[in-house]
């Protein structure tokens, strides 16, 4: 964990949902989509194939967990998985619960409509809600 500090684009655009072992779990501040981001506390990585071997199973473990997660909580008609990074290079994963009625269906959630940030109230509640369902996992 030496060194890790979250992007501020990421810091920005979430609010804190928990930590696992090696990542931190962030709610993406939009409440059109159940989104979720996994950052892994390690400085400078950039890449899944950068993480330390233990690491990357790890990596994948907690992002399947909260894929299970979000499945139990939104039953989605499809989760979306990603790890882009295109404008925020710092290693991070999308999972994103997503439905064939929602706003991009079936395109990809980016830059599709405005931006609608949860309420301070809501966020806290949706936060809560994954936390508490990853804690069940």
């Amino acid at each position: 964990m030496t060194d890790f500090i979250l992007d501020s684009r990421l810091e920005a655009d979430t609010v804190p949902v928990g930590e696992l072992i090696l990542n931190r779990v962030l709610l993406m501040d939009d409440s059109r989509f159940p989104w979720v981001i996994l950052v892994p506390k390690r400085a400078n990585i950039r890449e899944i194939i950068d993480l330390e071997l233990r690491d990357r199973a790890m990596f994948y473990r907690e992002t399947e967990s909260v894929m299970e997660a979000m499945k139990r909580l939104f039953s989605p008609t499809k989760l979306n998985v990603a790890a882009l990074g295109n404008v925020v290079p710092q290693l991070h994963m999308h999972v994103i619960a997503r439905f064939d009625d929602d706003q991009a269906w079936p395109k990809p959630v980016w830059a599709v409509g405005e931006k609608v940030p949860y309420t301070p109230e809501a966020a806290k509640a949706r936060a809560k809600q994954i936390s508490i369902e990853l804690g069940r996992l």
